[in-house]
């Protein structure tokens, strides 16, 4: 057994205790341990994915087998994500450390390690009911994130993510009572196995269980219907919680690929088919109503959170798909958008720290306005999905894997004019933000222009606090050259996904049978 599978549960486990109680009262020791912490993390998460190039490896927690244990499972799936998450973690802590923003707050790095420990677990386990566990880790930490540093309009959008997150536990908990009572199991291996038996006319719980859980996993996602709580969470969050959450909605998006191939995937007959005629017409309003909302929006930070809506949207459209050649190309973008997102909410707080708000309205010009211009002009054209960087390459791969004649007109339709709307809707914040802004504002009686006074707040960001910006925009630059190794991985991933013996194998060492 690979012991270090466990690792990205075990090590944010125990480091998060120890930041929230022993190093509480000493700032410089607490951001030392954490940023430590998650870069020993990062290194394991990049040995894992090195490793996890052949078969699924599993973990059994007391080496009690499956399906009667706990077991993690990692194969290229997992591993990626881990990898990501790890990568896109260590960026935002570092930012928050420059930036100050741990310090606004009590308990963020030890919160922020729980998070962690939650998103991580998520993607290693192998059995449902601990998806559960993990899932509300990750969100109990994400409510004590989202709300740092306090705030009447934080709280209020708190208090709707709580709420609206508590209404999805208590449907994954209905869920996993219909599964068990029906199969009697609830690790994942032995669910695909189980239910390749259950003929269609006595499928009906388990359509009932498969569609509840669809909803859970795609409220998480913030597909349409259920994406209400997103945008004012988003914008309402600290920017660098903003851009750790940006790989929170796509565990929504992993759980509806891991649970809706291996285990209601094809070949089941009581669910075949169900999970993409729901997906595709969500996903297509999700990329509209996304793109509507970045045209309209009135504040940076809302439309850089109707931007991963519509985003998420059209990583969707590619997963409703099912079919290798969408799958590939789903993960490609995933990977992209998680980068792209986390660029402009990271850029997003330094503007708005040298800014009256982040309201998209003309102000004297801030000191680095042409950097932040031009950073502002990459990490928008990677989310809007134009050349050269890799949201254009994403997007073409998903429209490539979306030619069926009953998808195709809708999916294009979506994605080409959603991205229209989209390149509009940055152009004008851009321009309003750098653009128009000037030095000279003139004065309020009407008379001769007057120099705008300096203030604390406009000097000049330190290559620290640019360092996480510039490296996650480099991230799309590198995934642009390396598009084709990159593929090539996600080829074999995407492989792995629909092997579904594979995993069966691997995990209970029965052959199943599709």
């Amino acid at each position: 057994m690979n012991h270090w599978i466990i690792a990205p549960v075990i090590l944010p486990a125990l480091l998060a205790p120890v930041l929230g109680f022993v190093m509480r009262h000493d700032m410089p020791l607490a951001r030392t341990a954490s940023i430590a912490g998650t870069i020993a993390l990062m290194a394991i998460a990049l040995g894992l994915f090195v490793t996890a190039a052949g078969d699924p490896q599993v973990y059994y927690l007391g080496d009690w087998p499956a399906p009667f244990g706990i077991v993690l499972v990692l194969d290229r799936l997992s591993a990626l994500m881990v990898l990501v998450t790890t990568i896109l973690a260590l960026l935002v802590l570092i930012h928050a450390v420059t930036t100050g923003w741990d310090a606004r707050g009590r308990h963020f790095h030890a919160l922020f390690q729980f998070q962690l420990m939650g998103i991580t677990g998520a993607f290693l386990t192998g059995d449902i009911f601990n998806l559960f566990v993990f899932f509300e880790i990750l969100l109990i930490a994400s409510y004590g994130l989202m709300v740092h540093s306090g705030g009447r309009d934080r709280m209020r959008a708190g208090l709707q993510y709580v709420v609206i997150n508590l209404a999805g536990s208590t449907l994954f908990l209905f869920a996993l009572g219909v599964l068990y009572s029906t199969t009697g199991t609830l690790n994942m291996a032995d669910l695909a196995l189980r239910l390749q038996d259950i003929p269609v006319e006595e499928g009906a719980l388990i359509r009932v269980a498969a569609m509840l859980l669809m909803i859970v996993f795609a409220l998480k996602a913030a597909l349409f219907p259920v994406q209400f709580w997103l945008p004012a969470t988003y914008a309402n969050a600290p920017a660098p919680v903003a851009a750790l959450f940006a790989i929170m909605t796509k565990v929504g998006a992993y759980a509806i690929l891991r649970i809706h191939t291996l285990i209601f995937g094809p070949g089941i007959a009581a669910t075949d088919g169900m999970a993409g005629t729901w997906l595709f017409p969500a996903a297509i309003v999700t990329i509209a109503v996304g793109a509507i909302g970045v045209l309209g929006a009135r504040h940076l930070m809302a439309l850089i959170a109707f931007s991963v809506l519509g985003s998420m949207g059209t990583l969707m459209v590619a997963i409703s798909a099912f079919s290798p050649a969408a799958t590939t190309a789903a993960l490609y973008y995933l990977v992209h958008s998680t980068f792209a997102a986390a660029a402009l909410f990271l850029l997003a707080d330094l503007v708005t720290a040298r800014r009256a708000g982040d309201r998209l309205v003309a102000v004297p010009a801030t000191s680095q306005n042409g950097l932040f211009a031009a950073l502002f002009f990459a990490a928008a054209i990677g989310m809007a999905g134009m050349p050269p960087l890799s949201g254009f390459i994403g997007k073409l791969m998903v429209l490539d894997a979306l030619r069926e004649p009953g998808t195709m007109a809708w999916a294009w339709s979506a994605v080409l004019i959603g991205s229209l709307v989209t390149i509009v809707g940055f152009a004008r914040a851009g321009s309003t933000l750098f653009w128009k802004s000037t030095a000279l504002l003139p004065a309020a009686s009407g008379g001769p222009v007057v120099q705008a006074e300096p203030t604390a707040a406009a000097r000049p960001a330190g290559v620290a606090g640019l360092a996480s910006v510039m490296t996650t925009i480099a991230l799309l630059a590198l995934l642009t050259i390396f598009a084709g190794p990159l593929v090539g991985y996600l080829d074999g991933t995407t492989a792995q996904i629909f092997d579904r013996d594979g995993y069966v194998t691997s995990v209970l060492g029965t052959e199943g049978e599709t």
